[in-house]
């Protein structure tokens, strides 16, 4: 931010006055997006605001998404395709559920954008650049020797690169200008060392700022009878020594689920929010928007440091979320909003039958969870239906196709392929069979889940799943199953719909799955 623009801002703030903006504003409803989108940072440049995320495992990875308002956010590209093209992301010698990419912090510097996070399954730390953050493309380099979780960069005022990271204990070093490597020589030192006593979390969730006359350290703490925290850490000086204070703790919407880690960002006008999540049960990890008041200095969030379900952005609303959405899969590119479970597989198709979504039944003995080429999307709160339309007709026997709510506890609902040719509509829990019937004369099914993750009418069990289909997509068989969806730190993820489509005799001679459509939808 320009630095005369913020003294202004906080001398206004100081003053007790608001800035406005014309010609308006908007109400944002906590949380937003009401989807997966965890470990956020975000960046303005002018009038546009960038924000990265966390989805580890998922290709391609570490969405980038653009608002103009802070409240609607659109993915319009990610930052690689594959982490690495080796065993674990082509599932070959190992898995990457639960790893991969971790927390990314993003930064612009002099018409650059820089991307720096850690990946667990490969103990390596890398940096990612870009001249158009939009269209790419990045540049890859690894920081050899280091593991820096939850990190934050931070250009000082004589274009030095710094990096602070860790948990309990906050590191700092100085990166070569370039962020290619440690800069030659530096030396690596502890700034904070949260308190212990009390904590089952500490200091985690870096995000470093030089704001006025003072270096912030925004991160979160959990006490041990108490709910996750923000935590900001103030000095004059950014190798400290550093003080603290809570800027924000409490719950939201009912849930005991405290609300940190995220940015601070500015407008133009010099209203600053905070960008926050929340731990929300089985449809994942929420974002929710704050209003940052200065106190003293300190950027204290919500209402005197008390979450807001309700927040006035001054920023006049602008576009839509597009996080998720339902597909025809009439492009011939796939959307933006799908993640492949990991690499992307071989012999899948927008275009061999235009209109369709083709997946080729990879050979997989050992069920969903081993399976490559699985398609996911987020699904969204409170409650949602997904659905889909599966043509049959070129599946063989051995062959496994449908619909999923893809998570370490999965359950599905598709199409198996008999040794006899028989088509069976079949509903498993992981890998247990618990409904099996006959397809019958057709060879389409209508597919679908239905989600119910936060109640809102009497009689809603949190964090369910329902399972239905039907030949003619008019009647429906309800099966008589409800899944008990879980937040799990296996995968670390919420839960997504899945196409899947896999062989699980093993033989190489699979064939493939073509879905119409792909409906989604909140009730």
């Amino acid at each position: 931010m320009n630095k005369m623009l913020l003294c202004c801002a906080l001398a206004l703030l100081a003053a007790g006055c608001t800035a406005t903006l014309e010609p308006g504003s908007q109400v944002a409803v906590n949380p937003l997006t009401y989807t997966d989108i965890p470990d956020p940072d975000i960046v303005r440049v002018g009038e546009d605001y960038y924000m990265v995320s966390t989805t580890m495992f998922y290709c391609p990875g570490a969405p980038i998404m653009h608002s103009r308002d802070l409240v609607h956010w659109r993915i319009v590209s990610y930052i690689y395709d594959v982490l690495e093209d080796d065993g674990i992301y082509n599932m070959r010698t190992g898995l990457a559920y639960g790893k991969g990419q971790w927390a990314t912090t993003l930064r612009y510097h002099k018409g650059t954008w820089y991307a720096l996070f850690v990946a667990n399954d490969q103990n390596k730390t890398y940096l990612y650049k870009t001249r158009n953050i939009e269209k790419g493309p990045w540049k890859r380099q690894v920081i050899e020797g280091y593991f820096m979780h939850d990190a934050s960069l931070l250009f000082d005022d004589d274009n030095r690169l710094w990096v602070a990271w860790g948990n309990g204990e906050i590191h700092l070093i100085e990166l070569e200008p370039d962020g290619s490597g440690v800069k030659a020589g530096a030396r690596e030192q502890v700034i904070i060392e949260s308190p212990r006593e009390g904590w089952m979390l500490r200091a985690e969730g870096s995000h470093l700022y030089h704001i006025g006359d003072y270096y912030y350290l925004l991160e979160i703490d959990w006490p041990r009878d108490g709910v996750r925290t923000a935590t900001c850490w103030r000095s004059h000086s950014l190798q400290g020594p550093y003080q603290s204070r809570v800027v924000l703790q409490g719950t939201l919407g009912g849930r005991q689920d405290g609300i940190a880690q995220g940015p601070l960002v500015d407008t133009p006008l010099g209203d600053w929010y905070a960008i926050q999540f929340q731990d929300h049960g089985a449809v994942g990890r929420i974002p929710t928007i704050q209003r940052v008041s200065w106190e003293d200095g300190w950027p204290v969030m919500g209402q005197d440091g008390v979450p807001e379900e309700e927040v006035t952005v001054n920023l006049k609303a602008d576009g839509e979320d597009y996080v998720w959405a339902p597909d025809e899969f009439d492009s011939k590119k796939l959307a933006l909003v799908w993640q492949w479970n990991h690499k992307e597989p071989d012999g899948w198709s927008l275009t061999e039958r235009p209109g369709w979504l083709k997946l080729q039944a990879a050979d997989c003995e050992t069920g969903l969870q081993d399976a490559r080429g699985t398609l996911t999307q987020r699904t969204v709160g409170p409650r949602c239906v997904s659905e889909v339309l599966l043509d049959a007709s070129a599946m063989k026997p051995g062959d496994q196709a449908g619909i999923c709510a893809f998570q370490s506890l999965s359950a599905r609902i598709g199409i198996e392929v008999h040794r006899s040719g028989a088509r069976l509509v079949t509903l498993r829990e992981k890998e247990q069979i618990l409904s099996q019937m006959p397809l019958g004369d057709g060879d389409q099914v209508y597919l679908r889940i239905r989600y119910v993750f936060t109640p809102v009418d009497k009689g809603d069990v949190p964090d369910t799943a329902f399972f239905s289909w039907s030949a003619d997509g008019e009647n429906w068989t309800h099966l008589n199953y409800a899944l008990e969806m879980r937040f799990s730190l296996d995968y670390f993820t919420g839960y997504r719909t899945g196409l899947y489509c896999f062989n699980s005799f093993g033989s190489g001679e699979g064939g493939a799955a073509y879905f119409d459509w792909f409906h989604q939808q909140p009730y």
